[in-house]
């Protein structure tokens, strides 16, 4: 299991266990993180699953695709770490990942 941080507009933390090549979108609905919505189920097609990556992990993500850069075009409030969650897979190698939710959803 690894240890994913997901942190609300408001400073909420909320720690949870991940299991391996989960997405981290399901790992925050399995685990009733608010502010993590997941309405296409995981497809790349609504952005509701957008979080913003510490700077500490950007690295070790893969690159975005051309879906998910279109999809993060419409999120309010897009930074350079924005990422949907439902584009990144748990692995070992992001124990202790960090990421801030915005206020809003799409």
């Amino acid at each position: 299991m690894t240890t994913v941080v997901f942190i609300d507009h408001a400073g909420a933390r909320y720690e949870v266990e991940a299991s391996p090549n989960k997405s981290l979108m399901q790992t925050a609905l399995d685990h009733s993180v608010p502010g993590i919505l997941g309405d296409c189920g995981g497809s790349c097609s609504c952005a509701t699953c957008h979080a913003y990556v510490d700077e500490r992990w950007a690295a070790m993500l893969p690159p975005k695709s051309e879906t998910e850069v279109f999809m993060l075009e419409g999120v309010p409030d897009l930074r350079e770490n924005s990422r949907l969650c439902c584009q990144l897979r748990v692995t070992p190698e992001l124990e202790g990942i960090v990421l801030q939710l915005p206020e809003e959803q799409m």
